[in-house]
Order: C-alpha cells, then sequence, then structure tokens
C-alpha cells in the first residue's frame, strides 16, 4: 500500500460554519474543489501556517507542520512551503529579477535553481519593474518565485482565477511543464474543474467546510453532487497528444505515444512536429454515432466504448473509453431520447464526433 504523502486534519471555526477535514491522499498532486466560501483558502492558509487551527493534524510525507496533540506548530517561515496566494504579492519595489531572486534565499544551489525555473517558465526581460508586467508574466514571476526557494511543497490558491480567457489558455502549460519538471509535491486550490483535471492525482471536494467527495478529478467531477455545479460553462474534458502532422488549414494530433493510433484534426497550430499540446473539448459539443455516416462537416471521429452511464443534475452523462489510447475516458451529454433512440448501453461500440471549431487549444 502506498504510504499517505498529504495528511490534512484540521478544525477551523468560520463565520458561517465549522471547517472540519479529516482527509488524507497518496497523490504527488492534490486538488481542493469547492465554491467560493467553501473553505478551500482557509485550509491553504492553516497549511502555510498563516491561519493555525483550534485542532489538528497537517503533515507532507516526512514534514509534520503542525499536531495539536503535540503541541507542534512551526512557523510559517520553518515550514518550508512555497505559497503563491491569488494576489501574487510581489515585492513592488523590485524588479522581476530581484523578486526571483528574493526567494532563492532559502535555496542550497540559487544558481543553478534560478536557472532552471527560468527555462521552465519561459521567463524575460527580468530586469522590468513589477508595474511594467502582463498579468500572465506576474502569475509566472509569482510562480517562480516560490519554486526559487527549493520548498518541500508547493501551495497554489486559484492559479488562473485572477486571468482572463486568453491567458488562462497561455498560463496553463506553464503550470502543466512545472508539475512535470520540478518533483515537489503540490496542493492546487480551484474553483475550475479543468485546472484541477489538468494538474491533479486526486482532488478534494469541500462545501460549507466539509469533505463531499475524494477520488481522481474526472470521478469527482461527475460525481451527481457536484457536476452541475461544477463549471458555470458546462464540463469539459482535457486530452494530451503530440503534434502528428501539419496542413495549410489543420493540425493533426495524436492521442497515443509513438504517434500512432487515433488522432484529432485541429485548426492549425503553430507547434513544432513531436511536441505536445493539451486540448480541451467541451462534453456538450460531442456527438454520437452508432453508424458509419458520410458527409459530415465534423472532422474528427473516434471510436470508442461506453463505460457508463449516468443522470446528473438532470442530464444524461456517459463515458466513453477512446479505442486504442490509455487516456481519461470522455465524459458526453446527452439527452435521454437520444439514449433511448440509439438504444445505448454499457459496453455499445460508438463514435465519437468532434468539430474541429469546438477544440480549445493550450499553448
Amino acid at each position: 500500500m502506498s504510504e499517505q504523502r498529504w495528511q490534512i486534519r484540521l478544525q477551523l471555526q468560520q463565520q458561517q460554519f465549522t471547517l472540519k477535514l479529516d482527509c488524507s491522499s497518496t497523490a504527488r498532486v492534490l486538488g481542493i474543489f469547492g465554491p467560493s466560501g467553501s473553505g478551500k483558502t482557509t485550509c491553504l492558509e492553516s497549511i502555510a501556517g498563516l491561519r493555525p487551527p483550534a485542532a489538528g493534524y497537517l503533515a507532507c510525507g516526512k514534514y509534520i507542520w503542525f499536531d495539536s496533540k503535540q503541541a507542534l506548530s512551526l512557523h510559517p517561515e520553518q515550514r518550508g512551503i512555497g505559497y503563491v496566494p491569488q494576489e501574487h504579492l510581489l515585492f513592488p519595489h523590485l524588479s522581476a529579477r530581484q523578486n526571483l531572486q528574493y526567494g532563492t534565499q532559502r535555496s542550497q544551489d540559487a544558481a543553478a535553481l534560478l536557472q532552471e525555473v527560468i527555462e521552465v517558465l519561459d521567463l524575460s526581460n527580468l530586469d522590468r519593474p513589477i508595474d511594467q508586467l502582463s498579468g500572465g508574466e506576474r502569475q509566472r514571476i509569482a510562480l517562480g518565485r516560490a519554486l526559487c526557494s527549493g520548498p518541500q511543497a508547493l501551495l497554489l490558491d486559484e492559479p488562473l482565477a485572477s486571468l482572463d480567457a486568453t491567458l488562462r489558455l497561455r498560463i496553463l502549460p506553464f503550470l502543466i511543464k512545472m508539475r512535470q519538471r520540478f518533483n515537489i509535491p503540490m496542493l492546487v486550490v480551484s474553483h475550475n474543474p479543468l485546472e484541477l483535471q489538468a494538474l491533479c492525482d486526486d482532488v478534494i471536494a469541500l462545501r460549507n467546510g466539509e469533505v463531499i467527495a475524494q477520488g481522481t478529478p474526472i470521478t469527482v467531477f461527475t460525481n451527481s453532487d457536484i457536476y452541475g455545479s461544477a463549471s458555470a460553462e458546462g464540463f469539459e474534458n482535457l486530452l494530451t497528444g503530440n503534434v502528428r502532422e501539419h496542413t495549410a488549414h489543420s493540425t493533426s494530433l495524436a492521442l497515443a505515444p509513438g504517434q500512432t493510433g487515433p488522432s484529432l484534426t485541429l485548426l492549425r497550430q503553430n507547434s513544432a512536429i513531436g511536441s505536445p499540446l493539451t486540448i480541451s473539448i467541451p462534453a456538450n459539443d460531442i456527438l454520437i454515432a452508432t453508424e458509419s455516416i458520410h458527409g459530415l462537416s465534423a472532422r474528427n471521429r473516434l471510436p470508442a466504448t461506453i463505460q457508463q452511464i449516468q443522470t446528473l443534475a438532470g442530464k444524461v452523462i456517459l463515458t466513453a473509453a477512446i479505442k486504442g489510447v490509455q487516456a481519461t475516458p470522455l465524459v458526453v451529454e446527452l439527452t435521454p431520447d437520444a439514449i433511448e433512440e440509439l438504444n445505448l448501453t454499457l459496453g455499445s461500440a460508438v463514435d465519437l464526433i468532434i468539430k474541429s471549431s469546438s477544440i480549445a487549444v493550450y499553448s
């Protein structure tokens, strides 16, 4: 059995409820999901040492930060945690480079780590003052400063919430790359299911200070208590592949390793052949076909097998595994009439029909 990496037990009185958590996880990257006011940020601040709980136990691996039974409560600066709050809290009187260098004060190999952070987050023109940086640049500097401290764990509070939709598309790949490059335990708080799907192995869902679900992202976000309120824009599927080829107007994305197996046709991208791309597809933009159809404008037809059918929030939701791809099954929204008329059941072989214009690309 895998060792419990995260152990979060805390009790803290809030204005409207008592935040009372008792959960653990073996995941390196753990997510906390919930609406505004559910206790997400309070939990994060308790772990960072900014708001000690009344009672509990907070630890990650061998590092114990708080244990009320042992009267142990490390000060924030003793916890070795890299914390990136929503507001970034960069030093306005320092340049971008100086903000990064401030983080290296705890690092043993500051120069090498600083250079690696600059490379991973694609940072440049670092001698500019903070007020001359865009929102996306400030976010990357805040992430970089936390990484430069050589933390034992990294806490991210709504890492993309302050950015508009266009910047979110550009910044999420940096978070994915950061997760892959730095082998650091991470705790990510977000109200956005897509961010947590992209980054997390395990997700805890909160409501009014209590855990209402825990599991893989797709398990949590297709939970009957969560699906309808998880996102105002609806559920989006997240996939990662590698660029196979380009034509004048389109890009082919291989979904399986080795450039073999199923692929998706996207609108033309400027990425190099073989480079990774992360994409999302709305669940309500995927069509189901049970037999061959000709003359469609939709460019993508993925053979799949239905794994689950359930009714959530007044909608029928099915999950379908793409044949030849070892990836999370896609979630598809259908009407009850469609399920009946197509005679869809568990194990049914179907084609998933997807328009290229329905696919959002994170690059």
